[in-house]
């Protein structure tokens, strides 16, 4: 999505309706190509300080549950984990099915399961907790992905 929202609202509502970019209007030509570059290899994109603000609010909205954090994802299956893991990098419920050999309806029942279960309604929520995973992994976690 090429836009002139520059919103926590606007982004949300774009990822929700199934967005895999999200670039501001302001964007200069060379990074636009770069966008699209990356779009067309099957990846996400995502203005970077529109999303560092709607992931600062996120983490303000859930400030104070880090060990509640950690305990809802030692809850979640290995699937759980690796479908939340692919959230983080941005891919579709296809393009998880695809990687993991799972039907995309699956991929949706695992995706509604780990929501609940990490108490959260939207994807982006999950994708943020993914990342703030990957970035800060439990003492102990080693190597190991969330």
């Amino acid at each position: 999505m090429l836009t002139s929202f520059d919103d926590d609202e606007a982004l949300l509502d774009a990822i929700m309706a199934g967005a895999a970019g999200y670039v501001l209007k302001e964007i200069k030509g060379s990074d636009l190509v770069t966008a699209v570059r990356t779009l067309a290899s099957g990846r996400s994109t995502l203005d970077p300080s529109t999303t560092a603000r709607l992931m600062d609010s996120l983490r303000r909205e859930e400030s104070g549950s880090g060990s509640q954090e950690d305990d809802a994802l030692a809850g979640l299956s290995p699937r759980e984990k690796d479908v939340l893991a692919l959230i983080g990098e941005g891919l579709t419920n296809n393009q998880i099915g695809k990687r993991l050999y799972l039907s995309e309806k699956t991929v949706k029942n695992h995706i509604s399961r780990l929501l609940a279960k990490l108490g959260v309604e939207r994807r982006i929520q999950a994708a943020v907790i993914a990342a703030h995973a990957t970035e800060n992994p439990p003492p102990g976690a080693g190597h190991h992905q969330i």
